[in-house]
């Protein structure tokens, strides 16, 4: 518990510097002076091209790593294949209402200075040509015709799919002596990966100022806070509607009480809200599944770990609406075959979150930056509202975990693990 408490002193505290940060920079940016805004506007696209540097690495490492490990699991039989279609389950209503409230609240683009809106034109009519693209075409497109392809391209979904397969065929094989040896290297590449993502988290203070400073100045020129506020309203509104309605109808649906469970899971939803790390909270999760809700230890020490890697029901949410809200700034029409491509990446994606600070953002924005011609100044303007939505996103998740963990121990009576 200890170490959980100094988690959380230095959230608070990052969270203080990120803050401080953001006032900084909101105030620099709303002074006008045209050099510091050539600067901050520098300084923001620095910082871009230094997460897009990052962007597929992250997203292939971070999939092909979390699938690969799932493979020491299947012994363990029905836990595991519940535990499995639960988690599934959920993410996909969590990303499926998040796309109900973006089309029901429709936010609008946001409006920028005249040199970007030309830059939005050209992009828009590049993008113009996926308005004809069939559902064949977008299945066509996303199956890659060698390995190299789609990450030179920036095929996001194409980077996802070659990422499962190799993630499911090394889980497959895990028991040979060169799979190991390769799994070893895939999880040391990416942990190198994940060094140089903490230095750029620890240097973005500096970006949150230049970000901020971006969003001050985009407000002297008359950027629809309202369309802001839409996105804001779809992001939060979907995490409350997944942790007060549709996990209580799961429970439901299982003839379990929410309300139980709740008072039960009650401490780690908090820390979970505070720490926005569902890792840090791990310990509190499941001492209170096995305190307070009497969750057999066989199924919540086996379930709560692996829920806390692939369970993440506010991550899957946030990436679908930012990434539906960045690409509708970028011109790309939201149609039903787009949508339901990137319900797939979205659910995929989440499951194959890093566990690294901000891990959502970090993964939408390596998605987007992947993606050719997509305004990525968008999750710039994000950002400074990024850690409220953080901690929406954590809460939800360790929710989703308990009830996870209280369907599965309820699915499978005492004595049945394999």
């Amino acid at each position: 518990m200890s170490e959980n408490k100094k988690k959380m002193q230095f959230n608070f505290k990052q969270m203080m510097i990120w803050l401080i940060a953001m006032a900084i920079g909101f105030g620099l940016g709303w002074l006008g002076y045209k050099e510091l805004d050539r600067f901050f506007d520098f300084t923001a696209k620095l910082y871009t091209n230094l997460f897009k540097f990052v962007a597929v690495p992250t997203i292939a490492l971070a999939i092909t790593t979390t699938l690969a490990s799932l493979g020491s699991k299947k012994n363990t039989g029905k836990i595991f294949l519940h535990t499995i279609m639960y988690t599934l389950l959920t993410t996909v209503v969590a990303s499926l209402v998040g796309v109900l409230l973006y089309l029901i609240v429709q936010p609008e683009n946001l409006v920028v200075s005249p040199e970007e809106q030309i830059a939005k034109s050209e992009m828009a009519t590049e993008n113009g040509q996926r308005k004809a693209t069939t559902a064949y075409e977008h299945i066509l497109n996303a199956v890659p015709s060698n390995v190299v392809a789609p990450f030179a391209e920036g095929n996001v979904l194409g980077i996802v799919l070659v990422a499962a397969a190799a993630g499911l065929a090394l889980a497959a094989k895990r028991e040979s002596e060169n799979i190991q040896t390769l799994i070893r290297a895939i999880n040391g590449l990416q942990e190198l990966f994940f060094t140089l993502i903490r230095a750029l988290v620890w240097a973005l203070p500096l970006g949150i100022v230049a970000f901020s400073a971006q969003l001050a100045a985009q407000i002297r020129a008359d950027v629809a806070f309202e369309s802001l506020g839409k996105y804001v309203l779809v992001v939060l509104g979907g995490n409350v509607l997944q942790f007060f309605v549709i996990l209580p109808l799961f429970l439901l649906i299982s003839r379990i009480n929410p309300l139980r469970i709740f008072r039960g899971m009650l401490p780690a939803v908090l820390m979970a809200l505070f720490t926005k790390s569902s890792a840090a909270t791990l310990p509190v999760t499941i001492a209170s599944a096995e305190n307070n809700l009497n969750a057999k230890p066989e199924v919540s020490r086996f379930v709560l770990p692996i829920c806390c890697t692939i369970n993440m029901n506010g991550c899957a949410a946030f990436i679908m609406v930012t990434s539906l809200f960045v690409m509708q700034n970028g011109g790309v029409e939201l149609t039903l075959p787009v949508i339901a491509l990137w319900v797939l990446i979205s659910v995929v994606a989440a499951v194959g979150n890093a566990g690294v600070p901000m891990g959502c953002y970090f993964l939408t924005l390596s998605l987007m930056a992947s993606m050719n011609n997509m305004p990525i100044w968008v999750l710039g303007v994000i950002l400074p509202i990024y850690a409220i939505i953080d901690m929406i996103e954590t809460a939800v998740n360790v929710w989703s975990d308990s009830c996870v963990c209280a369907m599965v121990d309820k699915a499978v009576p005492a004595g049945e693990k394999e």
